[in-house]
């Protein structure tokens, strides 16, 4: 089964931008739905972005669209999350996640991801 790590968690000031990467353990490209989730302290972990096996199609949390871009390269195993204007409500543990399931909808739910990488800390301080 697939590995992730994350990485590139930090603590950054409002306004500015942080690049959140998730390292696999295998060839993800063509099996696996990628998605981020966050939890902040006290809250249920929620969902953040995703991107298709192909790259083709990407989702985001309303919250986020906008300033948030999820990418991904396969050739590397390596998803990306592209974290800009950050505020104080970014604040978060920060999950990368895949899937091999088939989905007709746009899975955005925790339990519909397999595989869970540790989590990255992003701080923004109000």
């Amino acid at each position: 089964q697939v590995q992730l790590a994350e990485s590139g968690g930090g603590l950054v000031q409002a306004g500015g931008s942080l690049r959140l990467s998730c390292a696999a353990s295998e060839r993800t490209g063509r099996n696996y739905v990628m998605g981020w989730f966050r939890q902040a302290p006290g809250k249920e972990r929620e969902f953040v972005a995703l991107i298709s096996r192909s790259s083709s199609n990407t989702f985001y949390a309303y919250s986020v669209k906008g300033r948030f871009t999820i990418s991904r390269d396969n050739a590397k195993n390596t998803v990306y999350l592209q974290m800009n204007t950050l505020k104080p409500e970014d604040t978060a543990v920060y999950y990368c996640a895949a899937t091999t399931r088939i989905y007709y909808t746009i899975p955005r739910l925790s339990d519909e991801y397999e595989y869970w990488g540790q989590g990255t800390q992003v701080t923004v301080p109000s």
